[in-house]
């Protein structure tokens, strides 16, 4: 019996160590390629293209500089990507709130074949879905516009939005909202004033989960984009030639991508955290 505690007590030990050492690898993992490439953005071309790292030089912002040039202007992708990301997230934010609380109050015999039926559609591969879209846009005049790329996104982004949504709303209880409707508050107010306030985590979580599916996409703008509609993951290409790669231009542009979705991940991460920790993936 006197041993029992030491071998637990070592047990939980070695498990907090293998913990640390798990985290510590997942860490390095995710973190290195992105210090990494912001380091080399602001690396001169001499010290990028070299046979070993370099990690002594001197910073430089040319790289940017010319990344916003005159000859290589990145500022109409930027434009449209901010417009695409904004407006899809926003579209898909409302439309998905509004379907999602319809389907966690009703309570029909298809109810969950239903929901599964609206989570499948996003199940399915972007490559499944270009040629049809591609098809129904042309026919539509929606190729090379901001707009057809805003419905290409709406299409991957509400069904994950209503079935988030709808398990957010499926968690909160009925009797709040019963409270209001004997206060004599109308349904529409029981549900602004008194339900939405509740999910906000899951709205957050909506938000930044749809526009971080908008913001990176690089498949649905090279089927569907045009030179007047093309959005920053496409500006990539434009730094691969036949004379080779500028990875100083296109680490630069890397970080340009992603900062932006760093910083609002960082800026929402409480209610982030607690929308993806609190079961919201158990729609009934």
């Amino acid at each position: 019996m006197s041993g029992s505690p030491t071998t637990l007590g070592g047990r939980s030990a070695a498990a907090r160590v293998l913990t640390w050492v798990l985290a510590a690898i997942i860490l390095a993992w995710t973190v290195v390629p992105l210090a990494w490439m912001l380091l080399s953005s602001f690396k001169p071309e001499s010290a990028i293209k070299t046979t070993t790292p370099t990690l002594v030089f001197t910073p430089t912002l040319d790289n940017y500089g010319n990344l916003f040039g005159a000859g290589n202007d990145i500022t109409p992708f930027m434009v449209n990507s901010v417009i695409a990301t904004v407006t899809a997230t926003a579209l898909a934010l409302v439309l998905g709130t509004l379907a999602g609380y319809g389907l966690a109050r009703w309570h029909g015999r298809g109810r969950r074949h239903l929901a599964f039926w609206i989570i499948s559609t996003r199940m399915a591969p972007i490559a499944a879905v270009i040629l049809p879209l591609f098809i129904m846009f042309r026919y539509l005049g929606l190729l090379d516009s901001v707009a057809g790329l805003i419905l290409a996104y709406l299409s991957f982004s509400l069904p994950f939005a209503i079935w988030l949504m709808s398990a957010f709303f499926a968690d909160v209880p009925r009797a709040i909202e019963e409270a209001a409707l004997v206060e004599g508050a109308t349904r529409w107010q029981a549900f602004w004033h008194v339900v939405l306030p509740t999910t906000k985590p899951g709205l957050v979580t909506t938000a930044v989960l749809c526009a971080v599916f908008s913001w990176n996409d690089y498949a649905f703008a090279s089927s569907f984009s045009g030179p007047s509609s093309q959005t920053l993951p496409m500006a990539a290409g434009r730094l691969i030639t036949q004379g080779g790669i500028d990875w100083g231009q296109l680490t630069a542009l890397g970080v340009v991508v992603t900062l932006p979705m760093i910083i609002a991940g960082l800026a929402v991460r409480r209610w982030l955290v607690t929308g993806l920790t609190l079961g919201a993936v158990t729609a009934e």
